[in-house]
């Protein structure tokens, strides 16, 4: 999760013509304010499409932005003008309180996050060794090659060890035990 800074860097690169920070900056704003909306709202759609509003409206007045002053409120103020806009229309009522702060700042709990906490806690039930040779290859992409000198091991044990240790992930993904 990026800081204050950070978002603001991306935000001050992007205003400066640095259209790559100004993607970074919006995907990652993405999933604090996807966080926000759906806290407030019962319906994950509605939530999304007010995302893709409030990014919208951030591109759109970005030059209204001041960089003397911190980032996330002025998103926080965008999101939350969007979200009384959405409701007065739709006659909706939210969830949770409007205004929250710190929410438009929270963890995006989306598919992604939970895939790498599941892989972490599966990867937990390796020995050591293993875990370590399928998170430098799998997880990191390193070569085989690389690995095999990084461990002191023959590529042919890399690729042994690796494809024996995704073989008994999938038996944990599949219900089985550790003694299976």
């Amino acid at each position: 999760m990026h800081t204050e800074a950070e978002l603001k860097a991306m935000m001050t690169a992007g205003l400066a013509g640095d259209a790559g920070a100004h993607r970074r900056l919006l995907a990652a704003l993405a999933g604090r304010l996807r966080g926000y909306f759906r806290k407030r709202l019962h319906d994950a759609s509605e939530a999304e499409d007010l995302v893709q509003e409030t990014l919208l409206a951030i591109h759109l007045k970005r030059e209204t932005y001041d960089v003397s002053l911190p980032l996330t409120p002025w998103v926080y103020a965008l999101a939350r003008y969007k979200l009384i806009d959405h409701l007065r229309r739709s006659g909706a009522r939210p969830t949770a309180p409007l205004d929250d702060a710190d929410a438009v700042m929270a963890e995006d709990v989306s598919e992604a996050t939970d895939a790498k906490r599941d892989v972490a806690v599966l990867l937990a039930r390796l020995p050591e060794r293993q875990r370590a040779l399928v998170t430098a290859v799998k997880l990191e992409g390193r070569s085989v090659e690389e690995t095999a000198s990084r461990f002191g091991l023959s590529e042919s044990g890399v690729k042994v060890t690796v494809h024996r240790s995704l073989k008994r992930l999938a038996r944990f993904v599949g219900g089985a035990s550790d003694a299976d």
